[in-house]
C-alpha cells in the first residue's frame, strides 16, 4: 500500500470515527435538547448539524469536478431554524451529507492526492481539501460532544475513557495486546 492509499484509508477512518461519535453524543439527549440554545450567542445542535449537512452537500457534491463552494448553498441560512428543521428532517440532511463524505471519497485512489480542486476559487490538492474537511468537521464534532454533554447533565454516558478509569483501561488493553 502506498503512503497516499494510507492517507485515503486514514481519512475515511477518521471521517467514520467523527459521525459516531456525533451520533453516539446526540443519542443521549432529547429532541427538545437538540434545539437548546444555551445564550444567545451560541449555536445549538440543530444548528450545528445543519450547518455541517450544508457544508458536506457542498463541499462534496462533484468533489473532483466543480467549486466546493456551490452557488446554490445559502449558508447563512444554515445558522437559522425554521419550522421544517424536525429532528427527522435533520437527521435525513445529516445522513445525506455523510453519504456523500463517502460517496466521494471512497473512490479515490493514491494516485488523487494531488489532483486539484477548488474550494470557493482557492486551489486545494485533493490531500488539502480532505485536511480541511477533517479539521472543520472534527471542531464541530467537539462542539456537538461538549454541548450535548451538558445539555444530559448527569444522564451523560462517557463516549471514551471515563474520569478516574485511565488505569484500569490501559490495563486491559494491555491484556488484549498481551
Amino acid at each position: 500500500m502506498t503512503a497516499e492509499e494510507h492517507y485515503l484509508q486514514d481519512a475515511l477512518k477518521e471521517f467514520r470515527k467523527m459521525k459516531a461519535l456525533a451520533e453516539r453524543a446526540l443519542a443521549q439527549v432529547s429532541e427538545a435538547q437538540m434545539f437548546r440554545e444555551i445564550d444567545a450567542e451560541s449555536n445549538s445542535l440543530a444548528v450545528i448539524m445543519k450547518h455541517l449537512a450544508g457544508n458536506m452537500r457542498s463541499r462534496w457534491t462533484n468533489f473532483l469536478t466543480s467549486d466546493g463552494e456551490k452557488p446554490d448553498r445559502q449558508r447563512d441560512t444554515e445558522f437559522e431554524l425554521e419550522t421544517t428543521d424536525t429532528k427527522a428532517a435533520l437527521m435525513e440532511r445529516w445522513e445525506d451529507g455523510w453519504r456523500r463524505v463517502f460517496a466521494a471519497v471512497e473512490p479515490l485512489q493514491g494516485g488523487d492526492v494531488l489532483r486539484p480542486v477548488v474550494i470557493r476559487g482557492e486551489p486545494h490538492t485533493v490531500l488539502q481539501a480532505i485536511n480541511r474537511q477533517l479539521t472543520h468537521y472534527a471542531e464541530h464534532v467537539g462542539q456537538i460532544v461538549f454541548l450535548a454533554k451538558h445539555l444530559a447533565g448527569d444522564k451523560w454516558v462517557s463516549l471514551s475513557i471515563p474520569r478516574g478509569k485511565s488505569e484500569e483501561f490501559n490495563e486491559k488493553m494491555k491484556k488484549l495486546k498481551g
